[in-house]
């Protein structure tokens, strides 16, 4: 049999994020100090987020969701042209339209099961983050979802350039992550300060900062020599959350 066990949790206003592992559990007999059976657990390596809802709303990325309960309502969300929400649209600059599953009201809600890893976070005081394309999850109905996309790679995408989730406001959100919580490198760039990034390591970003995307060297045939595909320039203040630990084919760049 299966059993999940809380590993972390998060909260902010009405809405609280929990992370748990699935366990598969397997009875051991232990001879001392008299016969019996204790439990073992395994760790299968799946994760499920279970969100509670107190009077509060959350959006979460299409085919997620696992079951629900309590008094909820359950809507569909279409956020901007261009979408960010994966799962319902694959190519980022297709220039169709996204659509996200609005739950509300006061109940828990449960995501399928998954082997990928979670952060939980929250923002405050107005800020602003753009997150990798496919590591949208969820977000708080108090946050402004919207799409960002990049002027200077223009054309690069069927014409309509490279996009990614931007998320305002306030409230909490969840990121799907290729690596543990424990494996995410942040960097704090101070004004005047640039980083430059491949995109395969790229999980997000503060808006302070002004991004660009291009090639790593100028022209057609020192990007060439250079071996570098698109990178992530980015100017501070502001910081910058990666994975180098995970090298994912395909990422933003």
């Amino acid at each position: 049999m299966s059993y999940r066990i809380k590993i972390s949790e998060e909260s902010y206003g009405g809405l609280k994020a929990e992370l748990y592992a699935i366990c598969r559990v397997t009875d051991q007999l232990v001879q001392s100090p008299e016969p019996h059976f204790r439990e073992i657990y395994a760790d299968t390596g799946q994760r499920q987020v279970k969100f509670t809802l107190n009077n509060d709303s959350v959006t979460l990325e299409p085919g997620i969701l696992s079951y629900a309960q309590g008094r909820l309502s359950f809507s569909v969300v279409q956020q901007q042209q261009g979408g960010f929400l994966s799962r319902a649209v694959r190519g980022a600059g297709s220039g169709e339209s996204a659509f996200g599953t609005r739950v509300s009201g006061t109940g828990e809600v449960w995501t399928e099961p998954t082997h990928k890893h979670f952060i939980f976070a929250t923002m405050e005081g107005q800020d602003s983050m753009l997150i990798d394309d496919r590591a949208y999850y969820a977000a708080q109905g108090s946050l402004k979802l919207s799409t960002h996309t990049h002027k200077k790679v223009q054309g690069a995408m069927s014409g309509n350039g490279l996009m990614q989730p931007r998320l305002d406001g306030e409230g909490l959100f969840v990121i799907e992550c290729p690596v543990s919580v424990h494996e995410v490198e942040v960097l704090d760039v101070q004004a005047g300060e640039t980083v430059t990034v491949d995109g395969d390591m790229m999980l997000m970003y503060t808006g302070t900062m002004n991004p660009q995307l291009g090639a790593l060297v100028k022209g057609l045939r020192n990007a060439a020599r250079s071996g570098e595909g698109f990178v992530y320039t980015l100017q501070g203040p502001g910081q910058v959350f990666l994975t180098p630990t995970h090298i994912s084919a395909g990422s933003l760049a």
